[in-house]
């Protein structure tokens, strides 16, 4: 999709995941951390997708069905660093009817 912003990350731009492990009160915890990190051209290339996406009119695209969502593939080796992961960047609200998708979980307020 998106084929409107293809090649729309200029600049130097690496997304990687780290996972960490360490020992909490005798429990062994996990997590993952997403690190993102551009000189000034890379950053604002994605910050200006980013914006793209947000202001995007869903409804008036027309090979978008209802249902879908938007979203642009961010790429190794094109897009972004070679040491970097495959990122998709989208909407989280479908055409048509603006739901979210069902794996969605709202953060608390």
């Amino acid at each position: 999709m998106m084929n409107k912003f293809k090649s729309v990350i200029t600049g130097h731009l690496d997304i990687i995941v780290d996972q960490y492990e360490e020992e909490y009160d005798g429990k062994m915890e996990y997590w993952k951390e997403v690190q993102i990190h551009g000189d000034p051209e890379g950053l604002r290339s994605l910050a200006n997708l980013l914006l793209k996406l947000a202001d995007l009119d869903q409804e008036g695209i027309v090979d978008l069905p209802v249902g879908a969502r938007e979203h642009f593939h961010l790429r190794p080796k094109f897009e972004l660093s070679n040491s970097s992961v495959e990122v998709v960047v989208g909407r989280i609200d479908a055409k048509g009817t603006g739901a979210f998708y069902g794996r969605y979980i709202p953060k608390e307020s």
